[in-house]
């Protein structure tokens, strides 16, 4: 009788753990920030709330630098949840595999997006 208890453990899987929870957290934290900056502009702006306000929100050069930290935190961390979620629950390789191409390509033309959007490339 083979007795499996000890350290001698069988490890599988693709071991993300503790740097996806990381990531996660540390992207939700940066995506939180720019919320409450944003919010507090918006607060303490005067006058109605329209287009010249959105527009002098985001004008300054840092503020389009920091807005899109901010797109490639959500990016990264849109990632690394499809990425977990695919890993767990889609099991056939080939269609795991192109859903992450299809999540990449997806990704990558939402930072486009927001590259045309931020600086009108």
């Amino acid at each position: 009788m083979s007795v499996n208890f000890g350290s001698h453990r069988l490890v599988v899987g693709a071991h993300y753990g503790m740097r996806d929870w990381l990531s996660q957290r540390v992207t939700a934290v940066i995506m939180a920030l720019f919320t409450v900056l944003v919010l507090a502009q918006l607060i303490f702006s005067k006058g109605p709330i329209g287009y010249e306000l959105w527009a002098g929100i985001f004008s300054p050069q840092w503020m389009k630098s920091l807005t899109f930290l901010v797109i490639l935190s959500m990016l990264y961390h849109a990632w690394v949840g499809m990425r977990n979620v695919f890993q767990d629950y889609v099991k056939p390789y080939g269609v795991r595999f192109v859903m992450h191409v299809l999540a990449i390509a997806w990704l990558i033309a939402c930072a486009g997006g927001a590259i045309e959007a931020l600086w009108r490339l």
